[in-house]
């Protein structure tokens, strides 16, 4: 989708807004032995020529600038040039649903590890696919009945072909013939039963499920027939279909971003706590649009962060042309952030989601590669940290 000449020198980057029809380009700033700058924008191109080379991007074909829109010239120093411009985009394709409810229903699927491909339910036959209600279902029901909550100690626990879809989880019902991930065992510990230095040796209750091969954790048990499953932890395809293990990250992100927006959409809170299955809050989280098309080409990328636990994105090419999530967000892991994290927990209008604490970190060296690769300028707004 983007092109860049072999001795590109200057890093250029386009953000271009599908809704707004607009587009924000930044271009790197050049070595003193790179100038004078030659910069030329056409309808479907980018090309910067500078005496150390030229950087030349095409459009994705669904992108066209219009290159006498352009305003609001100006230079930050560290930065490079910044200019704004009106762009014709497609709408944006819609995210495919995390599991596509009409297409898996009635087709025999099976449930995999994502990150090492282990086989977790093999062939399950899915007859039912339904989205579960809210959280906070049970406390709006008062409003709805005009008797005795008919609903009360009542879970919601899927059948035997039924699979039933959370926030960030499936709901899935065990049987005996499948193959059944193993729940790690519990620790054995010990309690005081009086001042006499009497104990007992009792099992501490752990509902860990986790992958038998590569022992990452892949949900928990609900009750004596039902697992949930977390969506970043586990793949559902047809049977027939071979499985292809898609790099962690990318995986990760990609489902992510999908949960943030079909719940914005769903129920219009942009604001999220993201914690891990130990009930710590570990990334606070705003989204702001979910319409961008980022488009850029490194240059030279001495100067980006590496993070050594997640996939080298200098093998990719140096140019690229994304669809992009934007958000802001606040690490709160060593205790940082801890007065904001607890004024988000008391407020009805942040959504809480919940992930392996192993996940939680993962996203959090995700978001905070994607903020190393950003412009300078666009790294940080007031106190919170953006990232694509």
């Amino acid at each position: 989708m983007a092109e860049a000449a072999a001795a590109a020198a200057t890093r250029v980057f386009l953000e271009v807004r599908r809704q707004l029809q607009s587009a924000l380009l930044i271009l790197g700033e050049p070595k003193e032995a790179g100038l004078p700058m030659d910069i030329s924008v056409t309808p479907s191109s980018l090309q910067v020529k500078t005496s150390e080379g030229c950087t030349e991007i095409w459009l994705p074909a669904e992108v066209r600038l219009i290159p006498s829109s352009c305003r609001g010239l100006q230079y930050l120093p560290g930065d490079g040039l910044h200019l704004r411009l009106q762009a014709q985009a497609g709408v944006n394709t819609k995210l495919i649903s995390v599991f596509n409810q009409n297409s898996q229903a009635q087709d025999c699927c099976t449930f995999y590890c994502q990150s090492c491909g282990e086989v977790i339910i093999r062939d399950r036959k899915l007859l039912r696919v339904l989205p579960l209600p809210s959280d906070n279902w049970g406390t709006l029901v008062g409003e709805w009945c005009c008797h005795p909550d008919p609903f009360a100690n009542k879970p919601l626990h899927p059948q035997e072909n039924d699979c039933f879809i959370g926030d960030s989880f499936f709901l899935v019902n065990l049987r005996s013939d499948l193959r059944q991930p193993r729940p790690e065992l519990a620790p054995v510990v010990t309690h005081r039963l009086s001042s006499e230095n009497h104990f007992k040796l009792k099992p501490k209750a752990n509902t860990k499920v986790i992958c038998k091969r590569c022992k990452v954790m892949l949900g928990e048990t609900m009750s004596s027939e039902t697992i949930k499953f977390y969506m970043t932890e586990i793949v559902i395809q047809p049977s027939e279909r071979n499985f292809s293990i898609i790099p962690r990250s990318q995986f990760v992100q990609s489902i992510f971003a999908q949960c943030l927006v079909e719940l914005s959409s769903a129920r219009s809170t942009f604001r999220f706590s993201i914690q891990g299955h130990d009930g710590k809050v570990y990334i606070l989280l705003w989204l702001l649009n979910s319409d961008s098309l980022v488009i850029e080409s490194l240059g030279s990328s001495k100067n980006i962060k590496k993070f050594s636990l997640l996939e080298d994105i200098s093998k990719a090419d140096s140019s690229s042309a994304l669809n992009a999530v934007k958000v802001l967000y606040q690490p709160c892991i060593k205790s940082r952030n801890e007065e904001l994290a607890s004024s988000w927990g008391s407020d009805i209008s942040v959504h809480s989601l919940t992930l392996p604490s192993a996940t939680c970190l993962e996203m959090l060296l995700i978001l905070s590669r994607n903020n190393a690769t950003l412009p300078p300028s666009l790294r940080y707004m007031n106190s919170f940290q953006h990232s694509p």
